[in-house]
């Protein structure tokens, strides 16, 4: 399994450019997923363009929730790729084609291996809801989250239906739960994550630094 970020508040590498928002490019058992599109197209293209991947190349567009920070490259995406199937919150209002686009509220399997989460809904902010999603790995879960809005806890228990969590890579927010990082065996906090020096200096050995450019091999 192969995860690329291709958008972030930060660079990994130089030559990329960063902003505000996330996205990445996950490879696994045959299928391509671009995980949410960040904020602005241009440069979400340019990091693409600069990794060498393809936008046509995704099997699977798949978008968290409706901030524009995760959806913002979704129609240039979309201008480049034809084929891919795109999986959205059902709360999306855009206009989407209506015959590759599936609006998604329960745990959906979309493959043998790859489950989304379902919509969860953030308590502080009513009327937000979320979805992550989680892939089935020889080493346990592998967690792929947007901002985590509706809180790690809850992305967590959901997650323990399908297995075991063994990473989490994604925005994580505000969150400060930090004991719940201890069954896990990897996280790379990206985005609007607060408490990444935090993060980082309580777990060491799992701590994986985020940025455009990062690619993470599992």
């Amino acid at each position: 399994m192969r995860i690329t970020i291709v958008y972030d508040n930060s660079s990994y590498l130089k030559g990329l450019k960063a902003d505000w928002g996330f996205s990445c490019f996950i490879e696994y058992k045959g299928t391509n997923i671009l995980f949410d599109t960040g904020t602005k197209k241009e440069i979400l293209l340019y990091n693409m363009n600069k990794l060498n991947i393809n936008p046509a190349s995704a099997d699977i567009i798949f978008i968290s929730h409706s901030h524009r920070d995760h959806m913002g490259g979704l129609s240039a995406i979309l201008e480049s790729n034809r084929k891919a199937k795109t999986y959205v919150p059902i709360d999306i209002p855009k206009s989407l084609d209506p015959a590759r686009t599936f609006k998604l509220d329960e745990p959906t399997k979309l493959t043998d291996y790859i489950i989304t989460s379902g919509l969860l809904t953030c308590e502080e902010r009513k009327g937000l809801v979320e979805q992550s999603l989680f892939f089935k790995s020889d080493k346990g879960l592998v967690i792929i989250a947007g901002c985590s809005h509706p809180s790690v806890r809850k992305i967590l228990e959901r997650s323990k239906q399908y297995g075991k969590p063994f990473a989490l890579i994604g925005g994580l927010h505000g969150f400060k739960e930090f004991e719940l990082l201890k069954e896990l065996d990897l996280v790379c906090p990206t985005h609007c994550t607060k408490h990444i020096n935090k993060i980082q200096k309580l777990f060491p050995s799992k701590y994986i630094d985020g940025g455009v450019g990062q690619v993470i091999d599992i």
